[in-house]
């Protein structure tokens, strides 16, 4: 079993719940040849400082995160796409130990064949920022601000995404205009949607 980060230790100490499902999930992890941190505030398992899994806790679930889990077999067909929009991660989900235990070593090939596409350097082939379609009100904005359409440009792809579908999900255009009146400012500053 590798080095144990204390990080961690606080992070499971400090959990309400699923903290027994954390412990066992963080032993498979461990039994391999990842590194582990904290990163974005939950346990996360690195190769040579690149992500390759995640441990997380929901309400419902506790889930186990593959960065780029698009790339595995997925034999046991265990992994969810969480939304239609994440393109490269696929999470294993489970509600007790019981769940873990049966799938222990499932989770372990899973890890291993996931510690094999790092090395190889595999990536997943996201989509092309090109095929967002944006809606009508926040075309016209675009095309009528050069200044916004820089800014916009400049979002990473996640970011132009988020907004995106921020903007799509209404069905009345009304709300759509209102929603991009009330995130131009963020944009032009640079900001995600959640930022």
């Amino acid at each position: 079993m590798r080095q144990t980060n204390p990080k961690v230790d606080a992070f499971i100490d400090r959990a309400k719940t699923w903290q027994e499902e954390y412990k066992k999930l963080r032993a498979i992890a461990l039994d391999s040849e990842l590194t582990e941190d904290v990163k974005w505030g939950v346990p996360c398992y690195t190769l040579n400082q690149s992500n390759v899994i995640l441990i997380h806790g929901f309400k419902e679930y506790v889930g186990m995160l593959f960065i780029k889990g698009a790339l595995l077999k997925d034999e046991k067909n265990i992994l969810i796409q969480q939304t239609e929009n994440v393109q490269a991660a696929r999470q294993a989900r489970f509600t007790n130990t019981k769940d873990i235990d049966d799938l222990e070593q499932t989770i372990k090939s899973y890890i291993k064949e996931a510690i094999e596409n790092e090395k190889a350097g595999l990536k997943v082939a996201l989509k092309k920022e090109t095929d967002l379609v944006y809606p009508e009100e926040f075309q016209k904005e675009l095309d009528a601000s050069k200044e916004l359409r820089i800014a916009f440009d400049a979002l990473t792809p996640g970011r132009k995404r988020a907004y995106n579908l921020y903007f799509s999900s209404p069905k009345q255009s009304k709300t759509r205009e209102s929603r991009i009146e009330s995130s131009k400012s963020k944009i032009l500053e640079g900001k995600g949607l959640n930022d």
